[in-house]
């Protein structure tokens, strides 16, 4: 895997899920813990911190009145229902640990869905820094990860998923889609199998 042909895309690693007084905390809590996806990932941007690898993240974030979302159903729903994400509070914000990291990794505004290709100018940050090669992680794995991931592989992007980075609603629910339903159309991967690639492990 060529490093100046990857990007990494962090999606979802927001305050609202990985702060300990995040809204939506408790929706991946377990998965979180047990695939210590945080850690791993944290682990995984300092080690890629000083190479030429393309990192982007793509924060869902929504005004307080939520009016890009109509009338929501599912998870959406239970986001405007709860209040999270909004784009002037807390909840909406990069974790501080991945904010401190500033230009370093780039910032895609513009997802308030579930897929980081609608509405954002994620493709054509990837088509112009000459990306054939995107690797996910974050949260949350059935939800974003997947319809992304999904969106990618049909616009030609060849497709990882890292499987100690991303975390689902459960643990159950993470392992059934990273062992039945993302090898379908993208490579399952621990970072560790990452960094090899690369050749950087």
């Amino acid at each position: 895997m060529n490093i100046n042909e990857t990007a990494l895309v962090l999606i979802g690693f927001q305050n609202d899920y990985f702060a300990d007084n995040g809204i939506l905390k408790d929706f991946i809590d377990e998965s979180a813990k047990e695939t210590q996806v945080l850690a791993n990932s944290l682990s995984l941007t300092e080690r890629l911190r000083s190479t030429e690898l393309l990192m982007v993240q793509t924060p869902i974030q929504f005004t307080d009145n939520y009016s890009e979302l109509g009338e929501p159903v599912g998870i959406l729903r239970a986001i405007k229902d709860v209040g999270a994400f909004k784009r002037n509070g807390p909840g909406g914000e990069i974790i501080p640990q991945l904010s401190a990291y500033g230009e370093r990794i780039q910032t895609v505004p513009g997802k308030h869905g579930l897929n980081a290709f609608s509405n954002t100018d994620l493709e054509n940050i990837l088509r112009a820094n000459g990306i054939k090669n995107v690797v996910f992680l974050g949260a949350v794995t059935s939800i974003c990860i997947d319809s992304t991931g999904r969106s990618a592989h049909e616009r030609g992007f060849s497709v990882s998923v890292l499987s100690d980075c991303t975390c689902g609603r459960t643990q159950m629910e993470q392992e059934f889609y990273c062992e039945q339903v993302l090898p379908l159309y993208a490579e399952v991967l621990s970072s560790s199998e990452f960094l090899a690639k690369l050749n950087l492990s």
